[in-house]
């Protein structure tokens, strides 16, 4: 990713070449290749204070200047355009549409929007769905908000699981909220609120790959790459999001995961007891809690991880993560793990968490290399 400033607003753009490697610099950025016959991708964003525009499958854009003017030739001998401020903005929102690809994309519903999970019927029960679905009183019934990204090509998404000890759910700082982040990367985001075990540990894992499913089976519809569907979690939610990771069947298996201060092993001595209880009951057998001991079930089909937890975290020990990175490391699969000095536990994306803008950019950072 590089960037350049237009009229004191800042522009980052992302090119990928295809082509010979006659390359040269410009203006001190990037490596261009003067050979070139493709750009796949050339996308501004928008958060705030800076402008938003996507640009795929062009064939034309040859020279980028760093400096206050931006220099776009064209392959088809079309004059230069020379574009500084409101001209730049004009030609991005007006010009751009015109010489796009022919080929469209398909259009897609509204966002957000929520879908129930189990049209059909559920496949197991909790015991609290006779009483009525009430969010009041953790009964909740399990469903998926959908935000989608302003973008032309298929999309990767992202299933958030929130936490809450398999007994709540923070749905707004471990879930909702994190759409922003993630829509303006070009990723989309599906909240997943599932149902809380209530005596039958099947039910959450259930519900999280339902979302999985629901997601790959709208790919073509929310313009999401079916192949890059990847599921988070927090705290317990964590510990959801690695179940999925490490026991999903193959064809619901997601492609990343990302994990905040998670609930890992079920070993009684490094878990969160509340969570052990809540999920497997106050005797569960040594087979279960071994089966649900994630460190213990990663394989060489287990997905990357990014892993972010803070050092004084007395929620959920951090032998939890390390355990889990180390078992990554063993299969070979590509793992980050940070580890902020302070914190604690459940920050989410809260901004009041010290080292918020460090573990957004470390995410955003890792989320670009695949």
């Amino acid at each position: 990713m590089n960037g350049f400033m237009v009229d004191d607003m800042f522009i980052e753009f992302r090119l990928i070449f295809s082509g010979e490697n006659d390359t040269e610099k410009i203006d001190g950025t990037k490596p261009f290749d003067r050979k070139q016959r493709r750009i796949d991708d050339f996308h501004f964003e928008n958060q705030a204070n800076y402008l938003s525009v996507e640009i795929s499958n062009y064939r034309q854009i040859l020279y980028l200047s760093a400096s206050n003017l931006l220099i776009i030739k064209f392959q088809n001998n079309m004059k230069p355009f020379y574009l500084t401020g409101a001209l730049f903005l004009l030609f991005m929102f007006f010009a751009c549409p015109i010489v796009r690809s022919q080929e469209k994309a398909a259009p897609v519903p509204k966002s957000p929007f929520t879908i129930d999970l189990w049209e059909k019927g559920l496949p197991n029960s909790n015991g609290m769905e006779a009483q009525g679905y009430d969010d009041a009183k953790y009964n909740f019934k399990p469903c998926i908000t959908v935000y989608l990204p302003k973008t032309t090509r298929p999309a990767k998404a992202v299933v958030v699981c929130p936490g809450g000890g398999y007994a709540n759910l923070a749905m707004n700082h471990e879930g909702h909220d994190w759409a922003p982040f993630f829509n303006n990367l070009g990723i989309a985001v599906v909240v997943l609120k599932y149902r809380m075990p209530n005596g039958n540990h099947e039910v959450p894992f259930s519900d999280a790959c339902e979302s999985i499913r629901l997601t790959k089976a709208h790919a073509r519809e929310w313009n999401i790459d079916p192949d890059m569907v990847g599921i988070m979690g927090s705290s317990a939610g964590g510990h959801l999001a690695s179940t999925v990771a490490t026991h999903a069947p193959k064809e619901l298996r997601p492609a990343f995961q990302i994990l905040f201060y998670p609930v890992i092993t079920m070993n009684k001595e490094e878990t969160h007891i509340g969570s052990r209880l809540n999920l497997l009951g106050e005797n569960p057998t040594e087979e279960m809690e071994k089966s649900y001991s994630n460190e213990l079930q990663v394989d060489s089909s287990t997905p990357r991880a990014f892993i972010a937890l803070s050092d004084d975290d007395r929620g959920v020990k951090p032998v939890n993560s390390v355990k889990y990175y180390l078992a990554l490391q063993e299969q070979d699969i590509p793992a980050a793990l940070y580890i902020y000095p302070s914190g604690g536990h459940g920050w989410g994306i809260r901004e009041s968490f010290k080292y918020h803008i460090e573990m957004l950019m470390e995410l955003r950072s890792w989320l670009g290399t695949f």
